[in-house]
């Protein structure tokens, strides 16, 4: 297994060249482009950038890093929040983004097949044509390989799922170079083990995946978004958690606290009261989305909350949910020169005001600036904590809160990570929640399918 740094060679950088049709790259400005990614984490570059245009010469390439013992580390659109690309062992950063081909839609079976280097947002557009869409959305622009490798998840989560549930295929290259395709497009499988929800969340420590047939939605009839405004941070999360144990057909929910309101006023231009804020999406048909909105209001009224506002206005409906997405943006123009550290976990809804609770007090008495936001209506939030990156030290004691935190909700029943994953940054977390003799197996199944140790070594374990 690889356990130091490794640089490429003049003569292996010469013979790589011969693999890929795209570029080579060792110039300053590439190397250091596919260094960091979206967390705080300090930038490493590696020794050469290589651009692959086809799962054929992804194949070539792992199939000569393999034999040279070379680290590989796939990049996408380096949006990230827990230091996957980073390569931390030097080798190679392999970028998939001129591999961003729609290969082909299928309206009627509600499925589509697209390269690993396709942007969500292009895909959608691409599909509005067509009355359908493709609903994971982590907020960033991110690429599709990317958000699977990741088993990213997002606002809309709580109606229509996560990555694992919207994946249905997929085609990868493992370590030594094989092609596979594993999974159907099919909304039933049950055939042999399930490959594809293995390779998915795998954070490119398994295999690099190439191509995605992803399922999609039909465009609801009618879109509504609601505002409510609560007076304290427990009281909104509450009402969250009643709604979704109403089976209350929302889109999405999502919970900011008066800090991100701050911010978002600020960089999207609103003039949103500066309070706990809950945000709600209703999707179907004009009187269906009606009464849901309805059903929402008296709960959230229970609750304390006021000011309730609701529309289907797409132009309002799309400002809003934007500035949400903006909200990490908005938190670092609103203090600059620092850099954020976006924590994430998740709880069983019955534990979530718990565990913000228990979030909230520990980074307020910490002595960073802090936010909470999330995606309330599934479990999972976020802290935004500033740090200034001329203080490197700084980042040891976020992780040191981070940790203090994360061992409380796992004792709770929750998770160390609903979406951004392990990196480089839970390690520790990952064996606390699963256990060692689980970590075990994943190491085994690694070991398997990447023995000598090339795919983005040094992410999830050591």
């Amino acid at each position: 297994m690889i356990t130091s740094r490794v640089d490429v060679t003049h003569v292996q950088i010469e013979h790589l060249k011969t693999l890929v049709t795209g570029p080579v790259q060792t110039s300053e400005s590439a190397l250091e482009s596919h260094g960091h990614d979206e967390s705080a984490w300090p930038s490493v570059s590696p020794s050469v950038v290589v651009y692959a245009n086809s799962t054929e010469e992804v194949s070539a390439v792992l199939k000569y890093c393999s034999q040279e013992v070379i680290p590989v580390v796939p990049f996408g659109a380096g949006t990230s929040l827990e230091g996957h690309i980073l390569p931390v062992f030097g080798g190679i950063s392999l970028d998939v983004t001129n591999m961003n081909k729609l290969l082909e839609i299928k309206a009627d079976d509600l499925m589509v097949r697209v390269q690993t280097g396709m942007h969500r947002m292009e895909l959608n557009q691409r599909l509005s044509s067509y009355g359908i869409f493709f609903s994971v959305d982590p907020g960033a622009d991110a690429t599709l390989g990317g958000m699977a490798s990741t088993g990213a998840a997002g606002t809309t989560t709580v109606r229509y799922g996560s990555m694992r549930d919207n994946v249905l295929a997929l085609t990868a290259v493992l370590a030594d170079g094989t092609i596979i395709n594993v999974g159907r497009g099919t909304r039933k499988l049950s055939a042999g083990y399930d490959l594809t929800r293995l390779l998915v969340g795998s954070e490119g420590t398994l295999a690099v995946i190439t191509e995605l047939t992803l399922q999609v939605y039909g465009i609801p009839e009618k879109m509504a978004a609601a505002v409510v405004r609560f007076p304290n941070l427990a009281q909104g999360v509450e009402a969250a958690s009643l709604i979704v144990r109403s089976g209350i057909n929302i889109a999405r929910g999502e919970f900011l606290d008066a800090t991100c309101i701050r911010n978002v006023n600020l960089h999207d231009g609103l003039s949103l009261a500066e309070a706990p804020t809950l945000l709600f999406e209703f999707h179907g048909s004009a009187s269906g989305v009606a009464e849901e909105a309805e059903a929402v209001r008296e709960i959230v009224t229970e609750f304390g909350g006021s000011d309730f506002e609701w529309t289907t206005n797409e132009e309002e409906r799309r400002k809003l949910w934007q500035a949400r997405h903006n909200a990490h943006w908005a938190g670092i123009a609103a203090n600059p020169g620092f850099r954020s550290i976006s924590t994430d976990a998740a709880v069983p809804l019955s534990k979530l005001a718990e565990a913000v609770k228990i979030a909230d007090e520990a980074w307020s008495a910490s002595s960073f600036n802090h936010a909470i936001l999330g995606h309330v209506a599934d479990g999972n939030f976020h802290c935004f904590v500033l740090t200034d990156p001329k203080k490197p030290g700084e980042l040891e004691e976020i992780r040191k809160v981070s940790h203090e935190i994360t061992s409380k909700i796992i004792a709770m029943g929750g998770t160390c990570t609903g979406e951004h994953g392990i990196g480089v940054g839970k390690i520790d977390d990952l064996v606390e929640e699963t256990g060692a003799e689980a970590v075990a197996v994943m190491r085994a199944i690694k070991a398997a399918l990447d023995p000598v140790g090339i795919l983005n070594p040094g992410k999830i374990f050591r």
